[in-house]
């Protein structure tokens, strides 16, 4: 008799198989990312669909397969966001941070991703906390924790980064080179200072200034991503 598993999962993806079942994508603190078939979760009184919602962390038991399939064998809801759903752009954000670390974790994921994903829910659930911010803080944990934060001490010819001077970025060196217009100055760096330092996204929220350096922050972040995680 395979053994039952027992563990707690977030939501990534959830695909129609047949006409009851479902494929979905478990992330898991302990197990990385899951592969499971949901039986019969289609059906209106199935015991199953309360307990695979997205923007929701739940209790889940299951068997593993042969392969990469297991068979989910039962779902208790913890915790439901319930304010994402009532807006529509912290919904699609939520779309929009799952795609990223779905595609980020290709391989088996470390426990921190799922730690990630369920602080990133947390702070779409709280309406104080701005979408571009959330948004940005996320893009730099991903890179943080792929090992590509940006070099936020010295320049690119190994000068400590002044508070009078003004620098642009390089991409290839991730890191300021001194420019006598540079697009950034002390803010922007003390801004990616703290969203690199691993601090929780709500508590940056009361940092002040925080909104008026994000604008120029959070393209030079994604591009980042972009360079260096395929997202």
């Amino acid at each position: 008799m395979k053994r039952q598993i027992v563990t707690t999962g977030i939501i990534l993806s959830r695909t129609d198989f047949g006409e009851a079942d479902r494929i979905i994508t478990v992330l898991t603190p302990d197990h990385g990312k899951l592969s499971m078939m949901a039986r019969g979760v289609r059906k209106h009184k199935s015991k199953l669909a309360g307990g695979i919602e997205l923007f929701s962390t739940s209790n889940i038991t299951y068997m593993a397969g042969k392969g990469d399939l297991g068979t989910l064998v039962s779902s208790r809801l913890l915790k439901y966001y319930s304010n994402i759903v009532k807006d529509i752009n912290r919904v699609q954000l939520g779309y929009e941070l799952i795609k990223m670390l779905h595609k980020a974790t290709e391989d088996s994921p470390e426990p921190e991703y799922y730690e990630l994903l369920e602080h990133a829910y947390g702070a779409l659930d709280d309406k104080d906390i701005s979408l571009d911010l959330i948004r940005t803080w996320f893009q730099a944990q991903l890179l943080r924790m792929a090992g590509h934060t940006p070099n936020l001490r010295t320049d690119t010819a190994g000068d400590v980064l002044l508070p009078d001077v003004s620098y642009n970025f390089d991409p290839d060196a991730m890191t300021f080179t001194q420019h006598e217009h540079g697009r950034f100055n002390a803010s922007h760096i003390r801004t990616l200072r703290l969203l690199f330092d691993g601090h929780a996204v709500k508590s940056l929220r009361r940092v002040t200034g925080l909104d008026d350096t994000l604008p120029a922050i959070s393209p030079l972040v994604k591009a980042m991503l972009t360079d260096h995680i395929r997202t």
